[in-house]
């Protein structure tokens, strides 16, 4: 019998209670679940190396877990890794649709890959990483909202003379 891996692809920018929530929930599912941090695409607050280290603090207790920075078509990531599913976190009706419209089009580029939708608990429900970016920025207390080593990294960046 081959092991059910799943792919759990983001920026994590930052990585917050919701993601984290979400993985652990996943890694209960599947035999190997990879976090796959985008190295591309948009522009981020934080390096994917340092994203890839911050997730990594944040689940590194759970031993089926791997997180891996990844660059390039998601699809062709998730074969090489011998995925057969694709994790995605969906917090509201904006999510499910652009989730919808990405599903659709994995499953036309590989129809062998299914994707699973998680919702998060409902105290992270409303957490994105835009908007602790957005509160991080203006000062405001997120202790609550994101793993410890974030919190750490998101107040660094605030530090006078910081990137």
């Amino acid at each position: 019998m081959t092991d059910r891996v799943a792919l759990f692809p983001g920026t994590f920018d930052p990585v917050t209670r919701g993601h984290v929530d979400v993985v652990r929930r996943g890694a209960a599912l599947f035999d190997r679940l990879v976090v796959a941090v985008a190295a591309g695409g948009k522009a981020t607050w934080f390096p994917v190396d340092e994203r890839v280290a911050l997730v990594r603090a944040a689940v590194g207790d759970l031993r089926n877990v791997e997180v891996v920075p990844f660059d390039g078509l998601l699809v062709e990531f998730a074969r090489r890794h011998g995925a057969r599913a694709l994790l995605r976190g969906v917090r509201t009706y904006q999510d499910w649709e652009y989730e919808l419209r990405m599903l659709q089009m994995n499953r036309h580029l590989a129809p062998e890959l299914e994707t699973v939708f998680l919702a998060p608990a409902v105290e992270w429900a409303y957490v994105s990483s835009t908007l602790v970016r957005e509160v991080s920025a203006l000062g405001g207390d997120l202790t609550d909202l994101v793993p410890p080593a974030v919190a750490a990294a998101l107040a660094r960046r605030r530090a006078p003379g910081a990137r």
